[in-house]
């Protein structure tokens, strides 16, 4: 029942059945513990995870490697990253638990979503040290890692090297080729999936509609788009859609984008009016921009941006009394413009 609580989401429920166990007079085990704590740290609810663990270690129960990597994979879900690292270091150096390869996944993407090369490296180090370097998940997760720091020729001798692959590797170096202009190996990396006795999945398509849009090739994108859908049976998901708006869109072809939208069986959220309205501000199209920015706006109404590129673009076009009345009706709505900021991180 506790298991099947945390599975669904119910954590808060499984909690309570775990309390009447104790005044039952039973006491959970570490399974039971670790159900709990994995259960908080998905809900996003660290902090209470965290109170657990440590309940656990009250109750006479040590943790084991799964309690250890459920805590980091909370903190991982909520950017708190140095925590994360933090829990590791008491994890290997005060408690000396190996982490798993689990442990090493869930930590991976701290490294990739900072673009913290110095510290991905050294989880990276530290994998081959422990004998999980060659592990297929680690290795994919390395993949998108290194990929996402800037490093796709590392990324790329990795995937090189693994003798057997899973689809989430294919994934990461098609989005990893993608992302550095590396179009057509991106491509090529998609009619080879097969190659390996796998299907391509969703985030496949959305990976190779992403090359396809930045290398403008239109025709290729919609024989995609109908190969995803005739021949491997894949539902066209939002982020799918929002790939093709923006594939027609950034070649010029807005009126075809919008057509598009329209007829879309699904209803278009912000990514997708947020590919059209980029669009439009490039290729000077107004009335079209408008159209999104209204959308936009419906559908995020906190959200300044859509209201100042209309502002802008009203601007550009000589339009000086719309662009007036695009900053009266920001102050009115109280909608704020935030300033961009940023920091570099010196890890040398």
């Amino acid at each position: 029942m506790v298991s099947g609580y945390t599975h669904l989401g119910f954590a808060e429920k499984a909690l309570v059945l775990v309390v009447k166990m104790q005044f039952r007079g039973m006491k959970p085990d570490s399974f039971t513990w670790n159900t709990l704590i994995s259960g908080f740290s998905q809900l996003g609810k660290d902090e209470l995870a965290l109170d657990l663990f440590r309940l656990m270690k009250i109750d006479g129960i040590e943790p084991d490697v799964f309690s250890w990597t459920s805590i980091i994979s909370g903190f991982v879900q909520n950017f708190k990253y140095d925590k994360a690292f933090e829990v590791l270091r008491q994890m290997v150096v005060l408690d000396g638990i190996k982490p798993s390869s689990v442990t090493v996944c869930s930590l991976l993407p701290a490294c990739a979503n900072v673009m913290n090369l110095r510290r991905g490296k050294e989880i990276h180090g530290y994998a081959l040290i422990i004998g999980i370097g060659e592990d297929l998940f680690v290795n994919s997760s390395l993949i998108d890692m290194y990929a996402k720091c800037g490093h796709i020729f590392e990324a790329e001798k990795i995937f090189n090297r693994m003798r057997k692959r899973s689809i989430i590797s294919w994934n990461s170096m098609i989005f990893g080729y993608s992302n550095h202009g590396h179009f057509e190996k991106a491509i090529k990396l998609f009619y080879q999936i097969e190659n390996d006795g796998l299907s391509p999945d969703h985030l496949t398509f959305t990976a190779v509609f992403t090359a396809c849009s930045h290398a403008g090739m239109i025709e290729l994108g919609e024989n995609l788009f109908r190969l995803m859908k005739d021949e491997y049976r894949i539902e066209p998901r939002l982020e799918h859609y929002a790939c093709i708006v923006d594939l027609l869109a950034r070649a010029g072809r807005l009126d075809k984008a919008y057509e598009f939208i329209r007829v879309m069986p699904v209803k278009p959220d912000s990514f997708v009016w947020g590919a059209l309205l980029g669009a439009c501000r490039k290729h000077g199209n107004v009335h079209l921009a408008e159209i999104a920015a209204s959308n936009l706006a419906d559908l995020e109404p906190e959200s300044s941006g859509s209201c100042v590129m209309m502002s802008n673009m009203f601007m550009d076009a000589g339009r000086w009394n719309d662009a007036l009345k695009m900053e009266k009706g920001m102050r009115k709505k109280m909608v704020e413009r935030y300033l961009g900021c940023s920091w570099l991180q010196n890890d040398q």
